[in-house]
C-alpha cells in the first residue's frame, strides 16, 4: 500500500468503520493501461465472482472497488449488480439527501454512467470521495454536490461506529467531471 497524501493522513486515525480500514489498504492501487492487467485488480472480480465477464482493468471498477471491500467487511452485493455503479443505490440503507457523512456510499451521475465512491467530506458545493478508477487508481477526488444520484450506508451488525460523522473540508485541487 502507498502512503495516503500528508492532507488525508488524519483517515489513518479512524478506527471504523470496516470499511474504511479496509478501503485503505488499497490507497494507490493502479490499473494498468495496454496490454497488462493489474493482477490485483482481477483478484477483485474473482473474489466478488465476476471475473467470468470482468477480463479487463480498462472496464470501469468504482463499483467493484466498493464491492470488494464490502464483501470483505460482510457487506456483500449481488455480483450481477455491482459492477454497475448506479445500482449501488439500492445497497444497504438509504441516507437522506444532505445527512451524507463518513464513509457512506456516494452514487454519482456521469456522462456515459454513473460513478460510486466513499464519502471522506465536503463543502458547500462538492464531496471528497474516495474510491476506485478515479484518474485510473484508488484515490481522492472532488465531484460536485450537483451529480449526487444517492447515498446509501450499510445495515451495520453491532450499531453504528461513533466516529461516522460530517467532515467539512475546504477544497483544494481540481473538480472531477468524468471519472475514469
Amino acid at each position: 500500500m502507498k502512503q495516503l497524501p500528508e492532507k488525508y493522513k488524519w483517515l489513518n486515525k479512524e478506527n471504523a468503520p470496516k470499511m474504511l480500514l479496509e478501503s485503505l489498504k488499497h490507497y494507490g492501487e493502479l490499473e494498468i493501461p495496454g496490454v497488462n492487467n493489474n493482477p490485483n485488480i482481477l483478484r477483485w472480480a474473482k473474489e466478488v465472482g465476476v471475473s467470468g465477464w470482468y477480463t479487463d482493468d480498462d472496464i470501469p471498477w468504482c463499483g467493484l472497488f466498493i464491492g470488494v471491500v464490502a464483501k470483505r467487511c460482510g457487506y456483500p452485493f449481488p455480483a450481477s449488480k455491482l459492477l454497475a455503479a448506479r445500482q449501488w443505490i439500492s445497497w444497504g440503507l438509504p441516507v437522506t439527501k444532505g445527512r451524507e457523512m463518513l464513509w457512506d456510499i456516494l452514487v454519482f451521475s456521469r456522462e456515459g454512467g454513473g460513478h460510486v465512491g466513499f464519502y471522506v467530506g465536503e463543502n458547500k458545493e462538492n464531496f471528497l470521495v474516495y474510491g476506485g478508477n478515479q484518474s485510473n487508481a484508488v484515490g481522492f477526488a472532488w465531484i460536485s454536490k450537483s451529480r449526487l444520484i444517492g447515498a446509501r450506508m450499510p445495515k451495520y451488525k453491532i450499531g453504528e461506529p461513533e466516529n461516522i460523522r460530517k467532515i467539512h473540508l475546504t477544497f483544494e485541487g481540481e473538480l472531477s467531471n468524468n471519472e475514469i
